[in-house]
């Protein structure tokens, strides 16, 4: 938003790295148990469990890796919209409206900043290859292609949302 003339500057959210250093070492627990399912080998289940959790917890490790050294921000706000880490950029204008969503799975949950586009098939042609290969499972949970993990961002998403609407006072924001 621009105050008297003068541009409002950004926002920048940096990486939250002690919960990223976190899931570091809950995938690289996940691929010892799984080694160890696999040089056990006692049953088929413990078998199959080893050989899927090796690869899957490897490769979470392998991209938690990477966003630590990357040393990049999480999340960027200025007047002309957002740029993501993982999601890339939008214009204010591509953003009809924000929600924070929560995924329950068992007995935890995840939050989420969704930003609901205006032509989220517009996005999703020049969307990273990750975004696009998981929105038709988000389609099904019931989200939109553009969501926010507030896990890896260093304040709660109630904040972020405050933030996105003081650079834009004419955000929608949805219950």
């Amino acid at each position: 938003m621009i105050t008297n003339g003068v541009p409002q500057a950004q926002t920048v959210y940096p990486l939250a790295k002690r919960r990223v250093w976190a899931m570091l070492a809950g995938s690289l627990v996940f691929v010892a148990v799984g080694i160890a399912f696999l040089a056990a080998h006692s049953t088929v289940k413990m078998t199959v469990a080893g050989a899927l959790a090796v690869p899957f917890f490897g490769l979470c490790a392998v991209l938690v890796v990477q966003r630590l050294l990357r040393d990049r921000p999480e999340l960027v706000l200025d007047d002309a919209g957002m740029e993501h880490v993982r999601l890339g950029r939008f214009g204010w204008d591509e953003i009809a409206a924000v929600r924070i969503r929560e995924q329950h799975v068992r007995n935890t949950s995840q939050r989420f900043i969704e930003l609901v586009l205006h032509a989220p098939d517009a996005y999703l042609t020049r969307a990273p290859r990750l975004v696009r290969s998981t929105a038709s499972m988000n389609a099904r949970l019931g989200f939109g292609p553009a969501i926010m993990a507030t896990n890896t961002l260093p304040v709660p998403p109630e904040e972020v949302v405050e933030a996105m609407r003081r650079h834009h006072p004419g955000l929608a924001i949805q219950h």
